[in-house]
């Protein structure tokens, strides 16, 4: 006789199912992080551009949007003093996906 089992077959199946869902959610997993980098990324070029902004620098605290571009990303700024004469730390951070993830950018400049 020549040919495969019916058992020889299932195993086979078996183990190439197992093999197929491990490449999925291996490639979700990954697909995941991919998305949420470019968020990531996208929050931190819209606060270094808002940081080194030379209008903004004047304005002391407050908080917006980067509306109309990004409305879902959000930033507030903070000034607090330092232990040196005539120097302010500005932080600005910058938020998204609901407040649910964030990052601050610390800027320090001379008090206006």
């Amino acid at each position: 006789m020549r040919g495969f089992s019916l058992l020889e077959v299932l195993i086979a199946l078996a183990i190439m199912s197992g093999v197929i869902m491990t490449v999925i959610g291996s490639f979700n997993y990954h697909l995941g992080i991919v998305v949420s980098d470019k968020e990531e990324t996208a929050a931190i070029l819209l606060g270094r551009a808002k940081i080194d902004d030379p209008a903004f620098a004047a304005l002391p605290t407050g908080k917006g949007t980067f509306a109309p571009q990004r409305p879902d990303i959000a930033w507030e700024k903070t000034v607090a003093p330092t232990e040196l004469p005539g120097v302010q730390r500005q932080i600005l951070t910058v938020s998204w996906n609901n407040n649910k993830k964030s990052l601050s950018l610390v800027r320090y400049a001379a008090k206006l």
